[in-house]
């Protein structure tokens, strides 16, 4: 009598022999892997916007940040540049790579801003600049035969640096941060935070939290886009501790038989990444380990949505506009 033939189990990958399974297994888990192979292939991309006014170590946080000379000072040499006369904008690309993900980071930096005597509307050249790449990025994507995947030259998070004068925000960066808020997400940061005692820091921390409330400046992360009850806890967290004071630093020093970031004074070493420090680290988690993905959403789908109805309107009511002319001009005729 012939034996009963038995199916064969299809192979969960191309690449396995097939084997034993669950026959009520399905398989979607399997699309988190595929979305991760093709992320991988494709790479990511992240674009930062630094501004404050000279000195306030930018270029240096930047590069502590990535733990690379990425910044446009790194690239553009130690010469000693004159302050411009009026704002300019300069971005720097680098491709960066970690344990198999490759990222193109772009760091955009604002020489000039708020070194002038006279800082009016200081602000305006780099709400062009934001409003030009989204514009950039419409322009691509109503394209008839638009690229399969679009540049993305988008800023996704501003970084404005606050003196560390431990005392309020200057009209500068309260103008500044109000009219950013609405295009961007901004970050703020108190700079070379150890310029200030604990004390201060913590005083001058509340009292710009309570600056922000009065002028209704929303920093990220945004209490209106928080999606869930999760969402929400962690990012009361960080809002708790907005601005973060932070201390940036690109050498390493030996403390205690460890290499680490630091600032050496006499009276010690300070520890870039040690949260008893400096809130260094809180701001690298938020940038880059946690909130990197919901920044890159949120400029999409809400800071340049809103840009491409405003623009797309503006279109619609200029061609109506023009199809009521034209049938004046031939009713007149």
């Amino acid at each position: 009598m012939a034996e009963p033939v038995v199916p064969e189990v299809p192979p969960t990958s191309w690449s396995e022999k097939p084997s034993v399974v669950d026959f009520s297994y399905v398989g979607i888990d399997a699309i988190l892997e595929q979305m991760r192979r093709k992320a991988m292939k494709q790479g990511f991309e992240l674009n930062i916007m630094v501004v404050g006014q000279s000195g306030l170590g930018k270029s240096t946080l930047m590069n502590t940040l990535f733990k690379s000379k990425v910044s446009r000072k790194s690239v553009m040499g130690t010469a000693e540049e004159r302050i411009p006369k009026t704002i300019e904008i300069k971005s720097v690309s680098h491709d960066i790579e970690e344990k198999g993900v490759r990222m193109k980071l772009t760091v955009i930096d604002t020489p000039g801003f708020g070194d002038q005597i006279n800082n009016e509307n200081c602000w305006q050249p780099i709400m062009k600049f934001i409003n030009d790449q989204y514009e950039q990025y419409l322009q691509e994507e109503i394209n008839i035969n638009r690229k399969k995947r679009i540049p993305d030259s988008r800023v996704h998070c501003c970084i404005y640096f606050i003196p560390p004068t431990g005392h309020s925000l200057r009209p500068l960066d309260v103008e500044f941060m109000r009219r950013l808020s609405k295009v961007v997400n901004i970050v703020p940061v108190i700079a070379k935070a150890d310029t200030l005692t604990l004390e201060e820091r913590d005083f001058f921390k509340k009292k710009i939290r309570e600056e922000l409330r009065a002028n209704g400046i929303d920093v990220y992360p945004q209490k209106e886009f928080d999606e869930d009850a999760e969402d929400r806890m962690i990012n009361e967290k960080i809002r708790e501790m907005i601005p973060f004071a932070v201390v940036g630093s690109d050498l390493e020093y030996q403390v205690n038989g460890r290499r680490l970031l630091g600032r050496k004074t006499k009276w010690g070493t300070i520890e870039v990444e040690n949260i008893a420090h400096c809130e260094f680290a809180y701001l690298r988690d938020l940038l880059i380990r946690t909130h990197m993905q919901n920044i890159k959403d949120i400029t999409s789908s809400i800071h340049y949505e809103m840009y491409r109805v405003r623009r797309l309107n503006e279109n619609n009511t200029q061609q109506t506009n023009g199809v009521a002319d034209h049938h004046l001009t031939s009713h007149e005729m």
